[in-house]
This record gives structure tokens, sequence and C-alpha cells, in this order.
């Protein structure tokens, strides 16, 4: 069973995104189900999203008008959504690095 955390930065304001909505949800043939939902602490992290994920496709959708409404800043992006397969029994990171006109993710450690 595999567990996943994010930790969203604010790259145009140099820091942790808090406050950002985030869903997690598991891709099927039928569409995808939400598992879980949580938003980014202090830090800008959520780290126990959910404990004993089978391997198979996942989204981490981040509500970025939300984060850009409460942080008084424009945005390009309303959504991010991060598509992500999980193959083996370990923790998966996905960061989120985020401005009002772009961002980018990477597999983190």
């Amino acid at each position: 069973m595999s567990t996943v955390s994010t930790h969203v930065l604010d790259t145009a304001r140099g820091l942790p995104a808090t406050g950002v909505p985030v869903s997690l949800s598991r891709v099927g043939a039928d569409g995808a189900v939400v598992l879980a939902k949580g938003t980014t602490d202090d830090d800008g992290r959520i780290t126990d999203f959910e404990p004993g994920l089978e391997p198979g496709t996942y989204q981490l959708r981040f509500d970025t008008a939300a984060y850009a409404a409460a942080s008084g800043q424009d945005t390009f992006f309303p959504e991010v959504t991060v598509t992500f397969t999980i193959t083996d029994e370990r923790h998966h990171h996905v960061p989120l690095l985020l401005s009002p006109f772009a961002y980018s993710t990477y597999r983190g450690s």
C-alpha cells in the first residue's frame, strides 16, 4: 500500500501556499472518484492524504482559484489537476510550484 503527500509553494510571493483546497481521486474506467479532501497547512503541505492506496491512476486537484482569491492575486489557471500513476508500495510526494500565470510539478521524494 502507498501514501501520497503534497507541498504547494507560491513562487510569486516566495512563500508556502497556505489554505489551498486539494482533493485526491482515483481514476478508473467510470471516471474519477474522490477519496479524500484537504487544505494545505501553514507550510503549504498536506502530509497524510490517504494511507493504503493500491496501484493505479490518481489525481490531485488543486483549487487555485480559491487560493488566488484568498491571497488577493489574479490567476490564469483556476485549477490544476495532476494525474499520476502508483505502481509500487512506497510514499509518493507530488509538489506544486504555483504563480498567477504558470505552474510546475514533479515527482518529489
